[in-house]
Order: C-alpha cells, then structure tokens, then sequence
C-alpha cells in the first residue's frame, strides 16, 4: 500500500510516517519506481509505536522497545533492558504525577484565596 493509505488506516501524518522511516522505525520496501510500498508488518509496527507513545514514551524509548513488543497489545516477547526501560518510564510517569500534584495543590490554594 502507498504512504497515503497507511496514512488513513493507522491516522499517522503522512509527515509523520516518512519521520518514523527517517528515524530507523519503519522500513518500507520501494517499488522500482522508487515509491513506498507498505504491507501489513508496516501497519502492525505503526500501531505499536501509536501504542507505546499513548504510553507516554519518547521515540528513542520507542527504538528500544520496538523488537519487544509483540502485538498492539502491551504483550512482550523477552529482550535485553525490557524490565530497566519499563521500570524507568514508570518511574518518570510517577514524576510527572508529583509535580502535576503539586502544581494543583498550589492553583487550589490560588483559588481559594480569591473566594
């Protein structure tokens, strides 16, 4: 399939599908004319990636973790670092929670000083 279909089927940028190729994500095959040609492990891999970055995770966590993962459901096959790179992005979720926490803490003390 060419890029604009992988486009509407997966709801990637067409932009954003040539930027996972230049990053060493996707590699699709080209036609002698030089086109893309996507196929279904393409499509597989893009809903992966949609996955592990609802998740939260930078492209490069993403490179790491792409061989892993074995469907479009948070299943892992075994791979070197799995457990330390899982546990490092949960680590820096639970950051991100405390400082969101401690800013609503400080709008609400905002807040009730205005009423």
């Amino acid at each position: 399939m060419k890029i604009g279909e992988l486009s509407r089927r997966t709801r990637v940028s067409v932009r954003m599908l040539r930027y996972y190729e230049d990053q060493g994500l996707l590699a699709p095959r080209r036609t002698d004319a030089g086109y893309r040609d996507y196929g279904p492990a393409e499509e597989e891999t893009v809903r992966r990636i949609k996955l592990l970055g609802a998740a939260g995770m930078t492209l490069e966590t993403i490179q790491q973790l792409l061989p892993c993962v074995k469907s479009d459901q948070p299943a892992f096959t075994p791979c070197d670092n799995l457990r330390r790179i899982l546990a490092e992005q949960v680590g820096l979720i639970d950051q991100r929670i405390e400082t969101l926490s401690q800013s609503r803490t400080i709008l609400a003390g905002f807040l009730s000083s205005v009423d």
